[in-house]
């Protein structure tokens, strides 16, 4: 992968070393257009091109093309100064980057459905729908640089290129590494994506095309072994390496690997006949290991607790196979398609053991057929439906449904009202369904295991006044899977109900500027299975503006986030899922954590420092993120982003 880092930044230097800011959309005089054709002023027919921003875009496959955004808004201090490149509110993050988050909001990862995804490996994984596809007039690269915790650094790397107007291919590297505050606790993940888009010269052929390989490591510290030297600010903790933890030689591994393509052909004339055939096959394999250096007493109490020739490090995979061809009827203000879909789902272990009498399989297998249909709906350009279904049904994994439904519209110029009903009833996530370990207590097999059903309702209101946003959910959760404080599987009797409210607003004064986000949040029946804080927030006071004869932007304030007290659950690192705590769990939350940060713009680079963690320059950190697993000390962290057009 290393070569492939260099072959991208190599192209960059390149690109750089051509490029003069013809990309700007404050000096273009036509953003509505693409590239601007200069005459040269003689009787000849020679003319030249310039590129605009415009002529840099990109899309997922399913969705409209989007414009390179190299404006410098205040949302993207929360984005570029992640290294997951987003935004993480509604999470917790412990003191190493690339060590995943404790999620503090409920929410639905599609893609731990019928595939085997811990929850913790889930944070940098792309789904097919997630890929980027792109079309640019001139080879173009970008670079997304984070520092670590401690040693190390995070990069994202993009190299992409047309090759003529229809045919272009991408390559992506994010390259991370990072010790961490703590003993044992190094992550070190990458993915590589190599993806491609081709549209025939007539339009009645287009093909989509991606190979995608992620790889989520990490060393398991198990959390500290005294806390009360931490809560306390105990000096010989200062060190953070001096501090014990729990586990001494153990990690874990997932790995994910995905083979991508769809093509669609128009056979008629699409202005009198608009019906396309399309085609999708994929195939995506999970690996999950976990791995010791010797045993690890943490975990058990005596040689009795311990399954005797059992292997230390453990593997689970799954493997999806997916064929799937559609009817797609589209025009400009009605698009609908449907089709037939076809699977092959494996979940297995490497080694399988005896418990209680029953004799854990090797591997779970079944061959699914199915539906899948889209429909989206334009009216009036002021309202917009789009509806997705996806049905199959197996002897092992049972039937799964999922509908979407989202309802956009406009009531009045500026004001947009947002409605959605979901609804998803899918077999547990496979990593509840089985699991061997050395460890006695920790083998399980939930056999006959029920559809865990989601619905969700809610909307969000868009109001012109101040850029503000309020939403409100409700979720129903039936057969609530999840992990009791001994790591096993259970599922709920009956129904857990989670009722969320909350918005967003920007206020401004000349070229300062407050931003706030609030969320509150209840479970409204079986809290116990479910601990969540109450409320969430998080404000942005911050100054903007241009800087050095307009030649850069500047943006310097100050982010307070704040999660409100509550009886966490824990996390569990031989799974790499959060389990409901136990007797030796404490409550976390109460503790806001401010960030200083200077922004800056400067042509197509931005540059994102911030101080983090700023109270504990003043008194000692208190604050955790999981029971055992602090929030990271003060550190200055550093985002870059830079954007090459040739």
């Amino acid at each position: 992968m290393k070569y492939i880092l260099f072959i991208l930044i190599f192209f960059g230097f390149v690109s750089k070393a051509q490029v003069v800011d013809k990309t700007d959309p404050n000096k273009s005089t036509q953003k509505e257009e693409d590239t601007l054709v200069i005459d040269s002023g003689k009787k000849d027919s020679l003319k030249i091109f310039k590129p605009t921003i415009n002529d840099y875009q990109y899309q997922t496959q399913f969705s409209e093309k989007k414009v390179f955004d190299t404006v410098m808004t205040f949302d993207k201090t929360h984005i570029f100064s992640q290294y997951n490149n987003r935004d993480n509110f509604g999470r917790a993050q412990p003191a190493n980057i690339g060590a995943g988050f404790n999620p503090l909001v409920f929410e639905v990862n599609p893609e731990q459905n019928l595939s085997l995804l811990p929850s913790n490996k889930s944070y940098m994984i792309l789904g097919a729908n997630d890929v980027k596809y792109y079309d640019v007039k001139t080879p173009t690269a970008s670079f997304i640089y984070h520092t670590a915790m401690k040693n190390g650094a995070a990069l994202n790397s993009t190299y992409t290129q047309n090759i003529g107007k229809r045919f272009n291919f991408a390559i992506e590297y994010m390259g991370l590494r990072s010790q961490g505050f703590y003993r044992n606790s190094l992550a070190a993940n990458n993915n590589t994506i190599f993806s491609g888009h081709y549209t025939s010269k007539s339009g009645n052929y287009e093909l989509f095309a991606h190979y995608l390989h992620q790889n989520v490591n990490n060393q398991e510290s198990g959390g500290l072994v005294e806390d009360n030297l931490f809560q306390n600010g105990d000096s010989n903790s200062n060190n953070r390496q001096n501090m014990q933890v729990n586990l001494a030689s153990s990690s874990s591994q997932f790995a994910y690997r995905r083979y991508y393509l769809s093509h669609q052909f128009t056979p008629f004339n699409a202005e009198k006949f608009p019906f396309s055939i399309r085609h999708t096959i994929s195939h995506q394999g999970n690996k999950y290991y976990y791995n010791q250096g010797a045993l690890e007493q943490y975990w058990y109490k005596e040689p009795t607790d311990l399954v005797n020739g059992f292997p230390l490090a453990t593997k689970k995979y799954s493997e999806n196979f997916s064929n799937t061809v559609s009817l797609v009827f589209n025009n400009e203000k009605f698009k609908l398609d449907a089709g037939v879909r076809y699977q092959i789902l494996k979940f297995g272990i490497n080694n399988t053991v005896i418990a209680n009498g029953v004799a854990f399989p090797n591997e779970l297998k079944e061959n699914r057929i199915g539906a899948v249909g889209n429909l989206q709906v334009k009216l009036l350009d002021k309202i917009q439906l789009n509806s997705f279904l996806e049905f199959s049904n197996g002897s092992q994994f049972k039937s799964y449904l999922k509908t979407t439904n989202n309802l956009k519209f406009e009531p009045i110029k500026d004001y947009f009202v947002n409605a959605k009903v979901n609804f998803q009833s899918a077999y547990p996530s496979f990593n509840y369904l089985l699991n061997t370990s050395v460890y006695g207590k920790y083998n399980y097999y939930l056999e006959n295991a029920k559809n865990q059903s989601v619905m969700e309702i809610g909307g969000s209101i868009n109001l012109k006044w101040f850029k503000t946003e309020i939403f409100a959910n409700y979720f129903r959760i039936d057969n609530y899977t999840y992990f009791d404080s001994n790591a096993n599987p259970k599922q709920s009797e009956s129904s857990l109900n989670i009722s969320q409210i909350g918005g967003d607003a920007t206020f401004s004064y000349g070229k300062f500027h407050l931003n706030t986000r609030l969320h509150f949040q209840n479970a409204l029946t079986n809290k116990e299975l479910l601990p969540m804080p109450s409320f969430i927030g998080r404000a942005n006071f911050f100054f903007q503006t241009q800087a050095f004869k307009k030649a850069a932007e500047i943006q310097a304030g100050i982010k307070v986030y704040y999660f409100s007290k509550f009886a966490s659950r824990d996390y569990f690192p031989i799974l790499n899922e959060y389990i409901l705590p136990d007797a030796n769990s404490f409550s976390i939350g109460g503790q806001p954590i401010a960030d200083l940060y200077v922004n800056m713009k400067v042509k197509k680079m931005f540059f994102f420092i911030e101080g983090q963690q700023m109270g504990t320059v003043i008194s000692s950190n208190k604050a955790y993120a999981f029971p055992h697993y602090p929030v990271y000390d003060f550190r200055l962290n550093i985002g870059i982003v830079w954007y090459l057009f040739n």
